[in-house]
């Protein structure tokens, strides 16, 4: 199905304004932005428009009780310079996910994967050349009933926005194992979902973990504090005595879309994969043992970032220089190589941007 959208360019452009070369991460804005909104149970008046603010009532129901969900996705140029999506169908699978968990409507795959592409054909210059960055697009909706009491909003508004960006972890990361404080990502809870108040629970943990020196959180399971779960912005990866270890997906734990791209690399390549419970003991005795070869995180933002050390408790566990580190590095540079169509692709997650005519109408 094709949905009219109604288009209207921006009259100020701020492109030439940017510095491809020094972008910090989300904090430049590309000039467009599609809105739709949903009432009485369709979405309507869908719409790009000039990026910019937009009036919401002080009672809006996303303020108040929370429903709001996200995604995170990368546009990126070939090194013939063509536009490329990563597994666009995937987001837009995930995103429903957290709509349905949080009691949202859908937002048609059609309709996501069509305003993804005509928006990003309009702003396909704001894609950065240089290999390793790229235009982050930010998907979310919210809650918008103008009603104060506890139940599913009615109304609800969807917003795709991009912004160019670098590497968003551009040295190797510091983490700090979490035995005090918990997320709403238990079993049962919103950990496979991307939701707002996720992450909104771990920004004082985080903020700790700062203040020891520590880059990130590790979060462990919420019943024990004894297993593994992700890194606060990431998924998480291990390589024992040659074996990639990630944690299972329970329910508890993001189904990161570079996660299973990863995973998926590594079994073709032949390398040993479990998907399963890692306990920190486990851990600490590879480490003592002289097998925990690498740790690195994964995400559509950080694609790849190594882990320089781990502390849980008193025990800090330094790991190798990155320049010995095979996995990580190699995972690495396949996803920028297929980003970069450097790398076939023969799984069919690389989408060319359509409607690149929009760009010049």
């Amino acid at each position: 199905m094709k949905y009219n959208i109604k288009i209207t360019k921006t009259q100020n452009s701020h492109l030439s304004d940017v510095d491809f070369d020094n972008i910090p991460f989300g904090r430049v804005f590309s000039d467009h932005m599609f809105v739709a909104e949903y009432r009485k149970g369709k979405w309507e008046d869908l719409r790009i428009e000039p990026f910019g603010r937009f009036t919401i009532h002080p009672a809006a129901m996303a303020l108040h009780y929370g429903q709001a969900i996200f995604e995170g996705m990368k546009a990126s140029k070939s090194f013939e310079g063509k536009p490329l999506f990563f597994r666009p169908e995937m987001h837009a699978r995930r995103f429903n996910n957290s709509a349905r968990r949080m009691c949202m409507p859908e937002v048609p795959e059609e309709l996501f994967l069509q305003a993804l592409d005509q928006l990003v054909a309009i702003d396909s210059d704001w894609i950065p050349p240089q290999e390793g960055s790229a235009l982050y697009i930010r998907p979310y909706m919210f809650a918008n009933d103008e009603f104060i009491g506890v139940k599913p909003s009615e109304n609800y508004r969807f917003i795709i926005f991009t912004g160019p960006v670098g590497p968003y972890y551009p040295k190797p990361v510091s983490l700090i194992a979490e035995q005090e404080y918990v997320r709403c990502a238990v079993e049962g809870g919103t950990g496979e979902a991307k939701v707002a108040g996720n992450y909104a629970a771990s920004l004082l943990p985080a903020r700790k973990a700062n203040e020891k020196g520590y880059d990130q959180v590790m979060w462990l399971d919420a019943n024990e504090f004894r297993y593994v779960q992700e890194v606060g912005t990431m998924n998480i990866f291990f390589v024992i005595d040659g074996t990639v270890v990630t944690p299972s997906l329970n329910g508890g734990i993001l189904p990161g879309i570079t996660r299973d791209s990863i995973l998926k690399i590594f079994r073709e390549k032949g390398y040993k994969v479990e998907e399963r419970n890692i306990s920190i003991d486990e851990l600490m005795d590879a480490f003592d043992a002289g097998k925990l070869q690498e740790a690195f995180g994964t995400g559509t933002a950080a694609v790849v970032a190594h882990v320089s050390k781990i502390a849980i408790g008193d025990k800090v566990m330094e790991l190798q220089p990155v320049e010995k580190r095979k996995l990580g590095e190699m995972a690495k540079k396949e996803i920028d190589g297929l980003r970069a169509g450097k790398v076939k692709d023969t799984h069919g997650w690389i989408v060319p941007v359509k409607h690149l005519e929009l760009a010049k109408a």
